[in-house]
């Protein structure tokens, strides 16, 4: 019989190994390594579940120094992904730093079972390591400037981004969410991610998606049980 010890070397030399191989294989998921599996992103949030945010607790999501200069961007072989480390977040009491933020197709989370073509994920962490992770949904409509300069710094030939991206432009001006405990949604799959998904929509035009998903049609991880977990639900 594998010893814990044991499992739990080789979940890590497995996901050593996705993590240099780059690509992730998304028509067999159920494959991916995790040492953890009862509190895994992304879900299904219904809203007629969400438990609503205690009054008396912080609740807020604040975010400062959005004009940020742009590190990196690229397509990484599993997602379209922008590195910047300016960007500050105060969200429920607690200051995190931006890290990075990337692109899945279609939406990982759904709302009441509704996926979107496009989720972003911003990837912040607090000083001792712990990461909370902003979900934000995008749908067609108007172009979104910030969207433009990701797409334009990816086109081949492309400078390398020394520039400087509005983050705010990618953030709904409704900083209302539902906030559970899950996961990161590639391998290693590490758990206690804390979430903050934003369901109001921001729009790109209909080629700037179209634009993505030649990169990925889709790179989205099917969505998990819920596993008793509470969601919170917080209106701004």
């Amino acid at each position: 019989m594998r010893s814990p010890l044991l499992a739990a070397l080789l979940c890590c030399l497995t996901a050593a190994a996705f993590a240099n191989e780059g690509k992730l294989d998304y028509e067999h998921q159920d494959k991916w390594p995790a040492a953890l599996d009862k509190a895994q992103s992304p879900i299904d949030i219904v809203t007629a579940k969400a438990e609503t945010a205690e009054d008396n607790e912080p609740q807020g999501l604040q975010i400062w120094h959005s004009v940020t200069p742009v590190d990196k961007v690229e397509d990484n072989g599993h997602a379209v992904q922008v590195d910047s480390h300016s960007t500050e977040a105060m969200i429920r009491g607690r200051h995190f730093r931006l890290a990075q933020f990337h692109f899945h197709s279609e939406s990982e989370h759904s709302i009441d079972g509704k996926h979107y073509p496009l989720e972003g994920h911003f990837v912040f962490k607090a000083q001792d390591g712990r990461l909370a992770v902003v979900g934000v949904m995008f749908q067609a409509g108007a172009a979104n400037t910030a969207a433009q300069t990701i797409l334009d710094d990816l086109k081949p030939g492309a400078a390398p981004a020394q520039h400087s991206i509005d983050i705010a432009t990618l953030l709904p001006k409704q900083r209302g969410y539902y906030h559970y405990l899950g996961s990161l949604t590639t391998p290693p799959l590490t758990e206690n991610v804390e979430w903050y998904v934003l369901p109001a929509p921001v729009t790109m035009s209909q080629p700037q998606i179209d634009a993505f998903l030649s990169h990925y049609k889709r790179n989205n991880r099917k969505v998990q049980p819920l596993n008793g977990r509470p969601v919170i639900h917080y209106d701004s």
